[in-house]
């Protein structure tokens, strides 16, 4: 085993949107690292059945898979209790379930705005309301909450998806240190632009040089056991996060994100 992989031995871990993509990685990148259990948590049933299933034959009775709508706080709720029955503790919490969400503002509804937060922001604080007991009660765990770069690089036409990741991002970061005198660990993690299925339902193809989810979860598993406060995975992320409100860059922020803006108004998807 390298280092980052022993924080994860015989650990219990849930992962919330976890029957694909970043957090299928997530999973099965901690059971390769010996992890006790790893619970799956999705509100899609055939993902969900198909992976715990192929997981299970790959770390027998590891995986557990959970449906779950983390929209609503009762469904995170008995997830959450499921997962703690089941493995007899919880050890990591990974908020992982969210939408890359895009859209011009005049066309967005309150309604619009409603299920944007509800998915992105309240599915992890539901999530670290429900795990905050079990942590306490066996004095210790780790929260992660998965963002986006595009918390610190907002985009033209991705005004819910920017200002959702955003405030998960403060919520995650302030609750770091009111938590930290109770061995509860808290970490931001973005996952730096990844090749899965969320660009197809644009249509779109993922840019060159896009990351496996395999290699965004191996970059985010070793930040968390370094106990990082913010885990960037790409160079893109890193950039964002140094220059994007960084006074002495203003200029060449504007520059780039308002190329941004009028590449997207004529139909190119660039970031």
């Amino acid at each position: 085993m390298n280092a980052p992989s022993e924080y994860y031995q015989d650990k219990v871990a849930v992962v919330t949107g976890g029957a694909s993509g970043i957090g299928l990685a997530l999973a099965e990148t901690m059971l390769s690292y010996r992890a006790k259990q790893v619970v799956l948590a999705d509100f899609n049933d055939e993902n969900l059945k198909r992976e715990a299933e192929r997981l299970n034959r790959a770390y027998p009775g590891k995986a557990l898979g959970i449906h779950c709508d983390v929209t609503k706080e009762e469904d995170v709720r008995e997830m959450i209790r499921k997962a703690a029955e089941s493995g007899g503790r919880i050890d990591i919490l990974f908020n992982n379930a969210g939408a890359g969400l895009g859209g011009l503002f005049d066309k967005e509804t309150n309604e619009d705005w409603e299920k944007a937060f509800a998915l992105n922001f309240y599915g992890a604080l539901y999530g670290i309301r429900a795990v905050l007991p079990i942590m306490r009660k066996q004095c210790g765990g780790h929260i992660i909450d998965i963002i986006s770069g595009i918390a610190f690089m907002p985009m033209a036409q991705q005004t819910m998806y920017s200002a959702t990741k955003a405030a998960l991002n403060g919520l995650t970061l302030a609750l770091r240190y009111e938590l930290w005198d109770e061995n509860i660990r808290v970490t931001s993690a973005t996952p730096g632009v990844v090749a899965t299925a969320i660009w197809k339902v644009g249509g779109k193809e993922p840019p060159p040089g896009a990351q496996s989810p395999e290699q965004s979860a191996q970059t985010i598993l070793a930040g968390v056991a370094r106990n990082e406060r913010l885990v960037l995975s790409d160079q893109g992320d890193v950039s964002g996060a140094k220059n994007c409100f960084n006074p002495d860059f203003a200029a060449g922020v504007d520059d780039y994100l308002l190329n941004v803006a009028r590449k997207r108004r004529s139909g190119e998807w660039i970031v």
